[in-house]
This record gives C-alpha cells, sequence and structure tokens, in this order.
C-alpha cells in the first residue's frame, strides 16, 4: 500500500479518498450487551453454529467472542441490570451475518429453525441477495443472507443499486440448497458479518454521519425512512431506518446493540477519516490503530485497520 507523504503537495494514494472510505472497507464483528451470557453464548452456538473463540474479564463484565473458524462475528459483554431492549429506540435493527454459498446459509437457517429459542420474522428476495430473519433471546434482530454475484446486479439510472423485498419460500430454499454433510458441519462453514441495519431518529442526520462524516457512500436512498449505503460499491455495509425509531433521541444505558466495527486497510485511511471528522468537529478518540466516536443517536462506532480479529474484538 502506498503511503500518503505528509507535504501538501503530495498526491494521495489511489487506495485513500478524503471524502469516502476505502473499496476494502468491510464490517467486524458487533459488539451486544446481554443480560443472561449463558443463555445468548447458548443461542449463536447452537441456533447460528457459531463456536465460542476466546473470553476475558473486565471487572464485573465478562466479554465473549463467538464465530467461525478464526473470524469472530458477534460479542457478547454481559451486563445484567441494565433495560431491555427498546424496540422503539435507537440501535440496532440487525446484525447481518453473511454466508458464502446457498447451501452454507441453507445449513445454518436450519439450525435457527430448529432452536426453540429462535423466532423466524420472515425471509425475502432482495434481488442482490437472499436472506432469512430471526430474532435472538433478547429481541435483537438477526439477518442471515447469502450474495447474488455482483453481476447479477441491477443499478437503475440514477445510480442507485435495485433492491426490493420479494417473498422467499423458506421451505423451498432449503429444500433445494439443503445437504446433510454441511449441516453437520455448519460450524465449519465460513461466515462473518455483512451489514448492520441501525435504527436512527432521522435520515438526513444519519446521513450526515454515516456518509459526510465516516465516509460511506449512499446505494439506495429512494425507500421513504431509510437510507443504504456502503464503500466499494457493496449493496450495502450499513443501512439507517426510522420505521420504529422516527423522532427518537440519544440512546439511554440498554441491553442491546454495544459497538458497530468497521475495518479499513491502513492508518492512512483512519488519517482521512480523522481529518473528516475534525472538519465536523466530531469528537472521537485514536488509540492509534482504531478510531472510536459515537453516532448522533449514541450508539458507539470503531474504525480499525487490519482484517477481524478476535483480539481487536476483545479490545474494543
Amino acid at each position: 500500500m502506498i503511503t500518503i507523504e505528509s507535504t501538501q503537495s503530495a498526491i494521495a494514494s489511489p487506495a485513500v479518498n478524503d471524502s469516502t472510505l476505502s473499496a476494502s472497507t468491510g464490517m467486524d464483528a458487533v459488539t451486544l450487551r446481554v443480560g443472561d451470557l449463558e443463555n445468548m453464548s447458548s443461542y449463536y452456538a447452537n441456533a447460528l453454529a457459531m463456536v465460542p473463540l476466546e473470553e476475558v474479564s473486565r471487572g464485573s463484565e465478562v466479554h465473549r467472542v463467538l464465530g467461525r473458524g478464526t473470524t469472530p462475528m458477534v460479542k457478547l459483554v454481559s451486563t445484567p441490570g441494565l433495560p431491555a431492549v427498546d424496540p422503539r429506540q435507537a440501535g440496532l435493527f440487525h446484525t447481518a451475518f453473511l454466508y458464502e454459498d446457498q447451501a452454507s446459509l441453507a445449513a445454518t437457517v436450519a439450525h435457527a429453525a430448529q432452536n426453540t429459542n429462535s423466532r423466524f420474522v420472515g425471509s425475502s428476495d432482495h434481488l442482490v441477495s437472499e436472506a432469512f430473519y430471526f430474532t435472538d433471546p433478547e429481541g435483537n434482530g438477526i439477518e442471515l443472507y447469502v450474495d447474488r454475484d455482483r453481476s447479477q446486479w441491477i443499478h437503475t439510472d440514477e445510480g442507485e443499486v435495485r433492491m426490493d423485498t420479494i417473498y422467499l419460500d423458506p421451505n423451498a430454499f432449503l429444500a433445494e440448497h439443503l445437504d446433510d454433510s454441511i449441516v453437520a458441519n455448519t460450524s465449519a462453514q465460513p461466515g462473518k458479518v455483512g451489514h448492520v441495519h441501525l435504527q436512527v431518529g432521522d435520515v438526513p442526520t444519519a446521513r450526515a454521519f454515516y456518509v459526510d462524516a465516516l465516509g460511506f457512500e449512499p446505494t439506495f436512498a429512494s425507500m421513504p425512512g431509510v437510507l443504504f449505503a456502503s464503500a466499494g460499491g457493496y449493496h450495502h455495509h450499513v443501512a439507517m431506518n426510522t420505521w420504529n425509531s422516527k423522532g427518537a433521541g440519544p440512546r439511554a444505558a440498554a441491553l442491546g446493540l454495544g459497538d458497530v466495527a468497521i475495518t479499513v486497510p491502513g492508518r492512512e485511511d483512519l488519517d482521512a477519516l480523522v481529518a473528516r471528522l475534525n472538519v465536523r468537529k466530531i469528537q472521537f478518540a485514536d488509540d492509534g490503530g482504531s478510531v472510536r466516536l459515537t453516532d448522533p443517536w449514541g450508539t458507539q462506532v470503531t474504525v480499525g485497520t487490519g482484517v477481524s480479529s478476535v483480539d481487536e474484538a476483545l479490545a474494543r
């Protein structure tokens, strides 16, 4: 990677843009504050076929990371005593876990559907992806999905990625793609966080933060009450809606979303982000390897360098 020179006359590396995030930006493990750590760990391990990877204690809190292989997908932080998730407040709409193929998705959906702690919400063909929706035992939304190849994505004349919500028959999908050998080894199939969908108080304020300041680019903005945005032309890494939370103010301490984690290639990407934040007078903490800040509703966002790792997830 080419490093940006410090002189004002230097030309920025193609990998770094002053206004947008790198095309190599990705999402990392989402942090959830939970009231019953063992019940929630059991759910993500059994219903979503994740494996406990590592944990650490910090005072009265226990931080536990689960994922697939060496890839962290969710961090659960035991914080009993906090109020339950309020579906009308700003915070998490759902965490979307992405799988490499339809067989891996089908195997995970089968595990989730058979788990008595799961609540199946629905399934949809979004044109760019096929998705199944569940709610975990403490009310956090979950999407399990697989992408269609980018060559099949359609763009409108206005440059938006065309997405839709078309009924997807779950039984037909499972009948076509379920493979017993993969079901028996579901936790060995790769998975990661593909995107995070948030509840916010209003879309223009969300756009000012997630697009103008963080540097995501809008990909779908024509549906009322929601904005989809991404880096590198993906259909979306983040989405922000007001369907349940219109007019919501800053979040009080509660169970649910604790941190939205984003990865960028290198320090120069963080430097470009820091410049954007300084111009907008947005407060942040910078420890050299990551930049941490909160959105207008108090949701913590961490932008870190390099690939997703268990150590980084535990450090957040």
